[in-house]
């Protein structure tokens, strides 16, 4: 076995090494198998009646989903997504400006600022909004987490864009952290942001227990971490350039360095928004998929979008001969599995309220047709 299998190995080990029960089936409310929900979802129009004894619970509240789904087609196509994004990216650009206020020293603030508040999707911070709001909870509630969670996202591009990772010159259409305040700045910044957003989260967060702080905490340290993005992030650099490597070490990288932070913006927001166990999970496979379409989308615009329309150097990953779908199994087929990830994240949103899951839908189809 070579060293990089063997590495491979041990990172997989590590991923699923103690997972706590809460992600793996939990409650029965309205959580179905993919076999149980093919049998349901496909049930003939006629067989309405959700009162009866003879249906389980299950079946019955999908049934009842699916014709409410039906009666409020309109409501679900009228969603305006975009005015949605802009009002929640407003609220928490304006919550990050106030998290990191300029103060002594001055120029490690600018730093701390200049990836932090640069123009973004906030795709994460919106996500954890999103998902607590979903559950029943509030912005306000979800906000110094989304805020934290947007600071650690600030560090790892400001960290993946040195030379000695993935050495970029352009961050979100302007020069990287590194190039305009050196490489050691950009380190001690990152670090420092991190520390912040643990910070931040912890003592900004009001009307939150203090044991589902410690679990959302918990959480979002575990999945940016050794046994999460951390994980993707250094089997990313030492696949680079290998000829034995293939899909499933490819996925294993996305799956940590890009859905793990999906996975987390979800499931936190879930938590502080007091989400049930079943809630917490379907959300968390929601958004795994959701992140893992967001990485599969970026390989596509990294080879047929320029450096203008992205913001950032576009065919990077090409000229680094990083693993790629489009590398491994053409622009077609990435674009295809696109749909699929599109379809599955979908299908765990079956159940909630349809108003309120309304942004999640409009997310998964954002992301499966960005442009940049």
């Amino acid at each position: 076995m070579s060293m990089l299998k063997g590495v491979i190995r041990s990172l997989a080990k590590l991923s699923t090494r103690d997972t706590p029960d809460k992600f793996r089936s939990a409650g029965t409310k309205l959580l179905l198998s993919s076999e149980e929900t093919t049998e349901v979802i496909f049930l003939p129009k006629g067989r309405t009646f959700c009162n009866s004894t003879d249906l389980s619970k299950n079946e019955a509240e999908v049934i009842k989903h699916e014709n409410k789904c039906r009666e409020a087609g309109k409501t679900r196509s009228n969603f305006d997504f975009k005015s949605y994004m802009l009002q929640k990216i407003k609220s928490v650009n304006q919550a990050l400006d106030a998290a990191v206020p300029i103060r002594e020293p001055i120029k490690f603030h600018e730093a701390m600022r200049y990836s932090l508040l640069s123009e973004g999707k906030r795709f994460c911070p919106v996500l954890c909004i999103a998902a607590c709001e979903l559950v029943g909870g509030q912005e306000s509630t979800a906000m110094p987490a989304a805020c934290g969670m947007e600071m650690i996202h600030a560090m790892c591009m400001m960290h993946d864009d040195l030379p000695c990772m993935d050495s970029d010159d352009l961050r979100r259409g302007k020069l990287s952290h590194h190039k305009v305040y050196g490489e050691n700045v950009t380190v001690l910044a990152g670090y420092s942001l991190v520390a912040l957003a643990f910070q931040y989260m912890t003592t900004a967060t009001k009307g939150v227990h203090p044991k589902t702080m410690v679990r959302a905490v918990g959480e979002l340290a575990r999945l940016i971490g050794p046994e999460g993005a951390a994980a993707g992030q250094v089997l990313d650099l030492l696949c680079g350039g290998k000829s034995d490597t293939g899909l499933d070490e490819l996925e294993y990288i996305h799956r940590h360095k890009t859905a793990d932070f999906a996975e987390a913006a979800a499931v936190v927001g879930a938590m502080l928004g007091g989400a049930s166990e079943e809630e917490i999970n379907r959300l968390g496979k929601f958004s795994k998929c959701l992140g893992l379409l967001f990485q599969v989308v970026d390989d596509i615009l990294d080879v047929t979008k320029s450096s203008e329309q992205l913001g950032k150097t576009a065919g990077k990953d090409l000229l680094a001969n990083k693993l790629t779908y489009p590398k491994m199994i053409g622009i077609d087929k990435s674009k295809e599995y696109a749909q699929k990830l599109n379809k599955e994240a979908k299908e765990q949103l079956v159940g909630f309220d349809l108003e309120k899951v309304a942004p999640l839908l409009a997310m998964a189809d954002f992301v499966l047709n960005r442009q940049k």
